[in-house]
């Protein structure tokens, strides 16, 4: 399964050839790479360095996933609520065995999930036009 994920991250940003061609049409709407559980972490991690060098900022978007290059924006979705939320990768981990992303606070907030502290969750690449208006 992370053998496809990681050859379908590979594919999806390799550079486009330049061709004297009409322009392309818009990409179809991101599929989800995984589904799975998701937690958060916050205030007790801030300021500290995250594996990619900054400094974490709990009321970041950002998340930390095991094997994504840092930078890579995802759609996370709470397919319970259909809350959707653009966050870049920025740090390794979950270290929990069952979960599959671990989002800053101000990610979990946005979900809605800070109450429950974690929820199941479906990550997608976020399409150009998604990551530049999160910005």
């Amino acid at each position: 399964m992370w053998g496809l994920i990681a050859g379908s991250l590979l594919l999806a940003a390799a550079p486009v050839a330049a061709q004297d061609a009409a322009p392309a049409a818009p990409a179809p709407a991101s599929s989800v790479l995984a589904s799975g559980m998701a937690s958060f972490y916050g205030d007790a991690h801030a300021g500290n360095r995250t594996a990619s060098g900054e400094r974490f900022d709990p009321d970041g978007m950002t998340a930390a996933h095991r094997s994504l290059p840092f930078g890579t924006r995802l759609r996370v979705t709470d397919p319970s609520t259909g809350r959707s939320v653009i966050v870049r990768v920025n740090d390794r981990g979950p270290f929990h065995k069952s979960r599959i992303l671990d989002l800053s606070e101000g990610a979990a907030r946005e979900l809605g999930i800070v109450r429950r502290g974690r929820a199941v969750v479906e990550i997608a690449l976020a399409d150009t036009a998604e990551a530049t208006a999160a910005e």
